[in-house]
């Protein structure tokens, strides 16, 4: 009952704040976040850890169902290489880049357990980034670029993480098999996307005419598919992502628009209430994880989360402007298919950088950290991890949450004078969104 009457009681919270988020002209997630912040703190409230198996589970199958489905699949093809290239080029090289930083920072953390923060900070969380910008006016091509890369680097970022806890267990780190391993779980986790799209549009098509009925089964989709997925070590986020994609481009072909008004209404309280539940939940974190590390320690380690928010930053910037730089080269040399809406402009890329916060994944793989090792010793540093990993989360989204609308409309502004030339040069199709 107690449990109960917690869960009611952050329900409620979350709702209200989210209703005036606009009246005091704060990001509904910083908001959220914040009031967490203040009801971990409350002396009387028992500790609230959040609990991997339920995001893994509950919060993520849902989430990343709906942004695939609702994707704008030709925006989607048409900037795959800028979405390729952040969610999985950029994941490698923004864990090797946080853990050479966290080995020589840090004191006494090895390179193993640097390579294990570096994974789980590794990722950016779109769902942060996409409720901060929402009613903004940012463009198809970057909604759709910071989606499609919330859809990918999740799988990009545990296949690393999955490699460095082992390495801290002492098994040896082969590129060459890691790189097998990454391959498998990602044509394992589309084959099973594929397969379940498949499955659930037969069943559809059979009972289209019990509105009730269709709606269920896309409500429950994603929760079995990713559930197939993992049982069977393939990748449960890119089966419920080519899930999602398969069952829109199938809906948008027989679904009557009032079934698709009607299954939008659901999802849109679902998505909120997940949403607001996520940001709750991230600033109840802090004061759980506060009481696990020495009080001596607390201001030094939000000192080293802070050099490496702003390590991960620059590191997605300079990966982000070098990919408007390729963009722009290979269009010039009509390489590749590369199409002239391919291109990203200034604006794009200092929103897309800015958008990069980590979020929710990262708690929920580094509360997740094993407690023990398979000797029966403790998992070296886990509660330092832990702690800087929340406090990073914490940065990215208050920090770059409060300035971010800011951004998005003093660029808007600029970009209201003469637009930047684009080359006139083109030998490919151009592919309007």
């Amino acid at each position: 009952m107690e449990n109960y009457s917690i869960v009611i009681f952050i329900l409620a919270i979350m709702i209200g704040f989210s209703a005036i988020a606009d009246k005091v002209k704060l990001p509904t997630p910083v908001l959220l976040i914040i009031a967490g912040v203040g009801i971990g703190f409350v002396p009387s409230l028992p500790d609230i850890e959040l609990d991997p198996e339920i995001v893994f589970l509950i919060f993520l199958p849902p989430l990343l169902y709906d942004a695939a489905f609702n994707i704008n699949y030709q925006t989607f093809k048409t900037n795959i290489s800028t979405i390729s290239t952040l969610a999985i080029s950029l994941v490698f090289v923004t864990a090797a880049g946080i853990a050479v930083v966290a080995h020589y920072m840090i004191p006494g953390m090895t390179w193993p357990v640097s390579f294990v923060l570096g994974a789980i900070l590794s990722a950016t969380d779109a769902v942060a980034a996409m409720s901060i910008t929402k009613g903004l006016g940012l463009s198809h091509k970057t909604n759709t670029i910071l989606e499609g890369e919330s859809l990918v680097n999740d799988a990009s970022a545990l296949v690393v993480y999955r490699f460095a806890v082992a390495a801290v267990t002492g098994a040896a780190f082969v590129f060459w098999k890691a790189g097998l391993v990454f391959l498998g779980l990602m044509a394992g986790g589309f084959l099973v996307g594929a397969v379940m799209s498949k499955i659930l549009a037969m069943i559809i098509q059979r009972i289209k005419q019990n509105s009730l009925a269709v709606i269920s089964f896309m409500l429950l989709a994603p929760f079995v598919t990713y559930r197939v997925a993992e049982e069977l070590h393939v990748s449960g986020v890119i089966a419920v992502v080519v899930l999602g994609l398969g069952i829109a481009r199938f809906s948008s072909k027989v679904f009557p628009d009032s079934l698709k008004e009607q299954s939008k209404n659901i999802w849109d309280i679902i998505i909120f209430l997940l949403n607001g539940l996520i940001f709750i939940f991230l600033g109840l974190q802090l004061p759980f994880v506060i009481k696990h590390i020495d009080s001596s320690q607390v201001w030094p380690y939000v000192g080293y989360s802070f050099v490496i928010t702003v390590v991960a930053l620059i590191l997605l910037m300079w990966r982000v402007f070098g990919q408007r730089i390729n963009l722009q080269k290979a269009f010039a040399k009509g390489k590749h298919k590369i199409t002239e809406d391919a291109l990203l402009d200034l604006k794009n890329c200092f929103i897309i950088s800015w958008s990069g916060m980590r979020g929710i994944v990262s708690l929920a793989i580094a509360i997740g950290l094993p407690l023990k090792l398979a000797d029966g010793t403790p998992f070296p540093q886990r509660n330092d991890i832990i702690f800087i990993s929340v406090v990073v989360v914490l940065f990215t989204v208050v920090g770059q949450g409060l300035t971010l609308p800011w951004i998005v409309r003093r660029l808007s502004k600029e970009q209201a004078a003469p637009a930047e030339v684009k080359p006139s040069r083109s030998r490919s199709t151009v592919i309007k969104p």
